[in-house]
């Protein structure tokens, strides 16, 4: 997408327009989990969104459950429950795994609605007014057994093209062909086994192959943001006059769990018309909640923006069915359609077997941060429809070094400094450093990139920006400016220059990082941080809080264990026992994602526990031990009139830089220890838990800020 001059003028808060804009994203099909390919469009359409809320634009993000369909009435009926019971326990399983990995909606619903219902009923009424609508009798395949017309998909066979057994009834998944459901040889119902007969019924279609439409379509064609998607639909539309469009049946036969036709007993909508329309259902539940003029919102010539994210598989229907049926009823049509590529795990398709096709549950249950996969899909994705692929090595090494090592480090670097020695408070001058300067500059253009879904630019530039403000920080060693009181003023410069820079750069991460954010808005004591705010520097009005560890790293056993719990739970079904299994198996994880509890040792006397000398310690200087995979060598000042020499197995954990300026906790009167590295004159205390593959991690001590080195821990 190129992101138009009076869009431009909108970014960092330069005082453009408000724009007003309803986004959504496709519905998912009420009759499975979400799983990380789902993800991928939830992402995209979440860090859009977030990003433009940070102009203040009146942006609403809504969303639902697809939930009609032969399939939900067949699932339903297998598991013995009414079909409107299974989208219930699916609503909630699928909110539940949104919420969990970020995603905003301003309203999460069901296309299976009393104003869905009445939308659908009001469009057909327009376009069956408007000539649109045309009754055909059809013939099509009909199940004998269950007594139903069988949708394409639930006929199965042997391919008439290379032979292949059990192929769907459209196309085959072997060699590619496509067919009739027809021409299939040796058919069968893939829900009863019986072999269909032809039976003949009066369908419904909206005549997508009037030139009315045509003609339309090849004007809004232009429109659309994405060259591949532009390419694609002109192939549908072919030349003027060639009319390849055919006319789309939208309606089903019953039984069929569905909208029932005005006027059509046992005629029910295609799950395909009732589906894009719940985007508008939504929409309107949420404005009858907030007071807003539904129609003003959906009428064209409004100034209203639409935005939908979908996939590339479904670009047919989103951008030929659904941009004519509102037209044609008298809508505004969607100001653009964002279309993305599929998803890959290490460079295959999901798959259940390889434990790869995960579920967002199960990345959750397994202990990791869904805002380690949010960075990582916004570092690969852009604007055009190409697959995106999911490399579980580079992903736990790019998080890692990316967010950890490069961001979340810079505070962590600087803040132990500011609190300990300057009371918390930035030094003002500082906040003209050339570097700041840089670093705003670079803002617009990052914003410019995340509504231009270049999402990938912005996380590139905002990384390339982190490494210079880690130069930066490098190259003034704070940590050798401590040493030495003549340079206070230095060290409060570096500091304060390092915070900003850390500020501008959490800007830059708001709309991918929004949980990192909140910490860090928390941290700095900021209100919530907007594109504008790259101008309002911190000031020494403001004492910054505490520092609190904002993210850890992603450990290779937490990988580990999400493939497994993938691929158990593929195993798992096959027993034929799924629900015991996966009953099981939830239990299971329950319990490894748990902190084992450690069994407690011996119990001493109050004389035993007088015995350990306890001190905060200040780390005054930290450094990889060479020829060590484990040590780290600390020196520590305990308000003797000399440090201290310790080496402590904390390497895995942490950076050395990362732990300079930072208080723990030592006992102070252990033996000193000849080791092979040199003496070790004491012990840190760190936690970790008893059951590593759970709960991996080792976290020293950290005292609160008020405590001084060399203050006994009683």
């Amino acid at each position: 997408m190129t992101v138009s001059a009076p869009h431009l003028a909108a970014q960092a808060g330069t005082g453009a327009a408000r724009r007003r804009i309803l986004v959504t994203s496709a519905l998912p099909y009420a009759n499975g989990q979400i799983h990380l390919g789902h993800l991928v469009e939830f992402i995209q359409t979440d860090v859009w969104v977030r990003a433009m809320r940070m102009h203040g634009h009146e942006v609403y993000y809504v969303g639902a459950d697809d939930t009609h369909g032969t399939p939900i009435m067949l699932s339903a009926e297998k598991e013995g429950i009414t079909p409107k019971q299974l989208i219930e326990r699916v609503w909630r399983e699928h909110t539940r795994d949104l919420g969990n990995f970020l995603i905003s909606f301003d309203n999460y619903y069901t296309t299976d609605s009393e104003e869905n219902k009445t939308l659908c009923e009001t469009i057909y009424g327009k376009l069956e007014q408007a000539g649109f609508i045309d009754a055909r009798e059809i013939e099509q395949a009909y199940d004998p057994v269950k007594e139903m017309f069988l949708p394409d998909r639930f006929i199965k066979g042997e391919c008439p093209k290379c032979g292949a057994k059990d192929q769907y009834g459209d196309s085959c998944e072997v060699c590619g062909s496509t067919y009739q459901p027809t021409d299939l040889v040796n058919p069968y119902s893939a829900i009863s086994g019986a072999t269909p007969v032809r039976r003949k019924s009066t369908h419904y279609f909206f005549r997508l192959s009037d030139t009315r439409c045509e003609n339309f379509l090849r004007e809004w064609v232009s429109k659309l943001a994405q060259p591949e998607a532009t390419n694609k639909m002109r192939e549908w539309l072919g030349e003027a006059g060639e009319a390849k469009l055919g006319d789309w049946d939208i309606s089903r036969d019953a039984p069929y769990f569905g909208f029932e036709i005005p006027g059509a007993p046992g005629k029910y909508f295609y799950v395909w018309l009732d589906a894009p329309v719940g985007y508008y259902a939504s929409f309107k539940n949420l404005a009858a909640k907030r007071g807003l003029d539904f129609e003003e919102w959906i009428k064209p010539g409004t100034g209203t923006e639409q935005y939908h994210f979908i996939g590339k598989d479904i670009l047919y229907f989103h951008t030929l069915f659904w941009p004519a049926m509102l037209e044609f009823a008298g809508y505004r049509t969607p100001t653009n359609v964002f279309a993305h590529g599929f998803l890959t795990v290490d460079g295959a398709k999901m798959s259940k077997s390889r434990g790869t096709f995960i579920t967002a549950n199960s990345y959750i249950e397994t202990g990791l941060n869904p805002e380690w996969l949010r960075y990582y899909f916004a570092a690969k994705l852009n604007a055009t429809m190409e697959d995106l692929d999911l490399n579980l090595d580079d992903f736990l090494a790019r998080v890692n070094s990316d967010v950890v090592g490069k961001y979340v480090n810079i505070a962590s670097r600087a803040a132990g400094f500011l609190i300990k020695r300057f009371d918390g408070r930035v030094q003002d001058s500082a906040m003209h450093h050339p570097l700041l300067a840089t670093l705003r500059a670079a803002i617009p253009q990052i914003a410019a990139h995340f509504e231009a879904r270049e999402y990938s630019r912005a996380v590139r530039q905002t990384m390339e920006s982190a490494d210079a403000v880690n130069a930066y920080v490098d190259a003034a060693k704070p940590w050798d400016q401590a040493k030495d009181p003549a340079n206070a003023a230095l060290l409060h410069e570096t500091v304060s220059v390092s915070l900003e820079a850390f500020r501008l750069l959490s800007i830059a991460l708001k709309p991918v990082l929004p949980a990192l954010a909140a910490k860090v808005e928390a941290f700095l004591g900021v209100a919530p941080l907007t594109w504008a705010d790259a101008g309002t520097p911190l000031s020494s009005a403001q004492p910054i809080n505490a520092y609190q560890h904002l993210m850890t790293r992603i450990d290779a056993k937490q990988i580990e264990a999400l493939v497994a719990a993938n691929r158990g739970s593929l195993q798992a079904a096959e027993t034929g026992a799924a629900a015991a299994a996966a009953d099981a198996a939830s239990k299971t994880k329950q319990k490894a994602a748990a902190p084992a509890a450690e069994a407690q040792s011996e119990t001493i006397s109050i004389d035993d526990f007088a015995k350990i000398d306890l001190r905060v310690a200040l780390i005054v200087d930290c450094k990889a031990v060479e020829g060590s995979d484990k040590l780290l060598q600390l020196t520590l000042e305990v308000g003797e009139e000399k440090t201290r020499n310790v080496f402590s197995g904390i390497k895995s954990a942490y950076r050395p830089e990362d732990l300079v300026g930072k208080l723990t906790v030592m006992v102070a009167n252990l033996a000193p220890r000849k080791m092979k590295f040199g003496m070790s004159e004491g012990m840190v205390l760190a936690a970790s838990s008893a059951n590593e593959k759970a709960e991996p991690g080792l976290y020293i001590l950290e005292p609160h800020s008020g405590a001084k080195p060399g203050m006994r821990v009683r």
